[in-house]
């Protein structure tokens, strides 16, 4: 008997009508738990925040656009607390179990969107990724999973963690019923790239990977048959790319949860804890300087990209930690995780996570990342890739 995913959380069943037909019809979702859905308190990973919820009337735009093209709804999802981890281990509510392998974390945030996909829960799930919330979790369960252009999906009707970065994403296993939902949601390219687009590698990555996963990778590549272009992705020192998203992002956390933190005396998980008390130190001209770095990074990565090309890269530095893993391991994962993460939240690019890697039985990802606004041309040379 399979264990229980504790993916979904235990919200009593209310009603949610969707379209009887429509292009998404005969597909069940489930929606991470920091989107409103009517019916439902939207608890955010937090027990403070579900106590003040209340029931919903409305649902969010992006839930409702999938409701109208027939999919049916099958749950809110466990998040990490507030959405700002990575690890899927929420103090509070627990850790949703990694389809992919059970004896790993699942990634978080969006910790049960990727357990309900990866333990087949459902067809597809709605996550965010902010610095890594979507792609994580995709590549740990082993799933396919978009962090889209930035502002290419409306999050109204959802927690704000850092807006310059939030974005909506989805996980699914299956790469046409991927395709179908991106047909929804994403509406149509202002980027189309080509049939056969420039692939460059990030060769400047690799060397924060596990050496099992430079390894895998090579592999892949020959296995595939693709030669890319070996180039510098992040053109600036990794430690200035890192820094800049970690204060953009922390001031911006705090602007948007600090006041609800402070009028409750909100008691906050391991690590959670650690972040708010930090960006609460922030301010805009201590953040100044960082704005530069991803101005100067950005113009560098759109020069690289143009309109044409798709750039190759792992996920993820290594397979997903085992659950026993301590606390302060899990810290220093995230740290080098963010290295490789930022690059598209810092350009606002597409990321697309599919799960082509195995190492020693656990799931990774290979990305590709696109220009902005070529997010539905990225997912169709997937298929191509994967077909």
């Amino acid at each position: 008997m399979t264990a229980p995913a504790h993916c979904l959380v235990p919200y009593p069943d209310s009603p949610v009508p969707n379209a009887a037909e429509g292009p998404l019809a005969g597909l069940a979702f489930a929606v991470k738990d920091i989107f409103d859905v009517a019916g439902y308190p939207t608890g955010c990973g937090n027990p403070h925040k579900l106590a003040e919820s209340g029931i919903k009337t409305t649902h969010a735009p992006a839930v409702q656009r999938l409701l109208e093209a027939g999919a049916r709804f099958a749950g809110k999802t466990v998040t990490d607390e507030l959405a700002f981890s990575m690890n899927g281990k929420n103090a509070h509510f627990g850790t949703p179990r990694n389809g992919g392998d059970p004896r790993r974390i699942p990634g978080g945030s969006s910790s049960g969107s990727a357990s309900a996909v990866s333990n087949g829960l459902c067809d597809f799930a709605l996550g965010t990724d902010t610095g890594g919330s979507v792609r994580a979790p995709a590549s740990h369960c082993g799933v396919i999973g978009l962090r889209p252009t930035h502002g290419r999906v409306s999050l109204d009707g959802c927690m704000k963690l850092a807006h310059g970065f939030d974005t909506c994403g989805w996980f699914a296993r299956d790469l046409e019923v991927f395709a179908r939902v991106g047909a929804v949601l994403l509406g149509e390219d202002a980027v189309t790239l080509p049939e056969r687009p420039r692939l460059l590698l990030a060769e400047d990555l690799l060397p924060l990977t596990a050496p099992a996963v430079r390894d895998a990778t090579g592999a892949l590549l020959q296995h595939l048959g693709l030669q890319p272009e070996p180039v510098a992705a992040m053109g600036l020192p990794s430690d200035d790319l890192y820094w800049a998203f970690r204060h953009i992002q922390g001031l911006e956390a705090w602007q948007n949860q600090g006041e609800f933190l402070r009028r409750y005396d909100v008691q906050l998980g391991p690590g959670v804890k650690e972040r708010f008390a930090w960006s609460s130190q922030l301010d805009e001209a201590r953040v100044a300087p960082y704005r530069e770095i991803r101005q100067a990074f950005t113009a560098h990565f759109d020069a690289l990209l143009g309109s044409d090309a798709v750039l190759l890269m792992p996920t993820m530095p290594d397979v997903a930690p085992l659950l026993e893993s301590p606390e302060a391991d899990l810290e220093d994962y995230r740290n080098q995780s963010i290295r490789m993460l930022c690059l598209s939240v810092l350009s606002g690019c597409p990321q697309l996570s599919l799960p082509l890697l195995r190492i020693d039985g656990a799931p990774l990802g290979l990305s590709l990342v696109g220009p902005r606004g070529s997010d539905r041309s990225l997912i169709a040379f997937a298929r191509h890739l994967m077909a």
